[in-house]
């Protein structure tokens, strides 16, 4: 397992890390989680080298999983991150909020002790916020909030999850100095934080940690044409109309172009985000121990030729689906 510091957090984390979301259950989005399972594959994780693990206030029974397998290590070094979500509950932020209205610092407080209660957990190593707009910087109580809960001990570090799709809407924070690392979506498909957000995080020492490497599993290589999932699984919604046709059509012509078969895209989707020297971590949902240790099979410390670099880039995707575009 790879390992690389989590910005100026003094934090080192694997290269891989573990994206609880999709064992959160039904009411986090995600159909199919069975809590054995979920369980028996973080623990794989934690045995294959993975220390940094990521959760949210909402992401279902997720919390409650991460706090029972990581309180079983006492004497190993595991990083769990979580999120608190927006007071006003909108996903992404919109603009012209005042922050009082998203995160105040009381709702900050309330969420991050409800947090450690569920998990059993006495502090945080890094504690997010689920949403950002630069719009909030100067203004309301958060900041103060958030370091008086350093001073107390209940979170080592601070950062923010961006909108989906919206890597630039962090900028002036990392340049700020206040924020010890962001959460980003970035992947073949989705190449825009490479242009000024991954740079502006390696000029000021913030860490990375990448989200959706594997566009909700659309760069697995297992998505069709006659692909669908469950009602109330987030990925019907993501998923949705044509999109497994198109889906499938890039992931065909991507896989024919550098040469491998459509079922290697994730493991040089990972091997993809993992080149960029800004990027700390990778969280990558694994609900099964197959998953796992196909994931971790990515670490052996391989890189990319140029020549798929450059192949890989010419496959760029933008799209917001979360929009509707």
């Amino acid at each position: 397992m790879e390992y690389r510091e989590l910005g100026k957090t003094g934090l080192n984390v694997s290269a891989l890390g573990y994206g609880a979301w999709g064992i959160g259950g039904s009411g986090a989005g995600w159909v199919g989680a069975q809590d054995d399972e979920s369980l028996l594959a973080l623990e794989r994780a934690i045995e294959l080298g993975v220390n940094f693990i990521d959760t949210a206030r909402g992401y279902g029974e997720s919390e409650r999983l991460v706090g029972q397998v990581v309180r079983r290590h006492p004497d190993q070094d595991l990083y769990v991150a979580t999120k608190v979500p927006p007071k006003n509950g909108t996903f992404p932020a919109p603009r012209g909020l005042d922050p009082a209205q998203v995160f105040p610092g009381d709702h900050i407080r309330s969420n991050l002790e409800e947090s450690l209660a569920v998990s059993g957990l006495e502090a945080f190593d890094v504690f997010q916020f689920h949403v950002w707009s630069d719009e909030w910087i100067g203004r309301g109580d958060w900041l103060e909030t958030v370091s008086d809960l350093k001073q107390e001990g209940k979170i080592r570090a601070f950062g923010v999850s961006i909108n989906d799709f919206q890597p630039d809407s962090a900028l002036e924070l990392i340049r700020s100095g206040v924020v010890d690392s962001v959460q980003v979506i970035y992947n073949v498909f989705h190449q825009q934080p490479g242009e000024q957000l991954l740079p502006a995080c390696e000029e000021h020492d913030v860490g990375v940690i990448v989200r959706v490497a594997l566009d909700e599993g659309g760069l697995t290589g297992r998505i069709s044409a006659d692909t669908r999932f469950p009602e109330g699984d987030f990925r019907s919604g993501y998923f949705r109309g044509d999109r497994p046709a198109q889906v499938e059509q890039h992931i065909n012509a991507l896989a024919a172009d550098v040469g491998i078969s459509a079922d290697e895209t994730a493991d040089l989707a990972l091997r993809y985000v993992l080149e960029s020297p800004a990027v700390s971590t990778v969280i990558a949902g694994m609900r099964t121990v197959r998953n796992v240790e196909r994931n971790a099979a990515t670490m052996d410390g391989r890189r990319l030729s140029t020549a798929q670099k450059v192949k890989l880039t010419n496959h760029q995707w933008e799209r917001n689906w979360y929009l509707g575009d």
